[in-house]
């Protein structure tokens, strides 16, 4: 069986993106970029809301990737190779391969997928995944704070959300950035 694993990048004050929802203050150096791209590794499925699938299209096609560092085009090559499923009312279509877009979040539909995959999946957006952990569906949690109090914003987790969780690794970057694993 899959793990379902909760990936986010957060201030130290744990938001996701600032009030105007902008998060240009996380942007990963070389060392964070290739630790997360040997992480998202084990990756076969990404679960998104529509603002974290619409901030990863860029992914599929991004403009001057040749140019990019190697951690840069790695990431590429993991992302496109992953299916992806994309929740979202909103959404017209999906526009990336390996893409299908669902109406609503089906709690059932996500445990069949961790049943039936090889690989683990990856969900990201604070929303998609506040729904996922009410519903027990959230195996791991790797937090990457960022060495920055930005006072309001979309918050990592729901408010509502009280959850145990077991510290299984950190560490400390170069940077700044501490990454947290957690067991839930």
């Amino acid at each position: 069986m899959a793990k379902l694993i909760y990936a986010v990048i957060c201030s130290l004050d744990g938001f996701v993106n600032d009030a105007q929802g902008d998060f240009d203050w996380a942007m990963p150096d070389e060392q964070l970029h290739a630790f997360v791209n040997d992480l998202e590794s084990s990756i076969g499925t990404y679960i998104y809301g529509r603002r974290m699938y619409e901030i990863m299209q860029v992914w599929a096609d991004f403009p001057g990737i040749e140019d990019e560092p190697a951690v840069v085009q790695d990431y590429a090559k993991v992302w496109a190779n992953a299916d992806k499923h994309v929740f979202s009312t909103t959404l017209d279509s999906v526009s990336t391969a390996r893409t299908h877009l669902h109406r609503e979040f089906d709690a059932d539909r996500v445990r069949e997928l961790k049943d039936t995959v090889a690989h683990d999946v990856s969900i990201g957006g604070p929303t998609v995944a506040a729904t996922a952990l009410r519903a027990g569906l959230v195996d791991e949690i790797h937090l990457f704070m960022h060495p920055i109090v930005i006072g309001s914003g979309t918050p990592v987790f729901p408010s509502e959300l009280r959850q145990n969780l077991e510290l299984l690794d950190q560490r400390r970057f170069t940077s700044g950035v501490v990454h947290l694993h957690y067991r839930v």
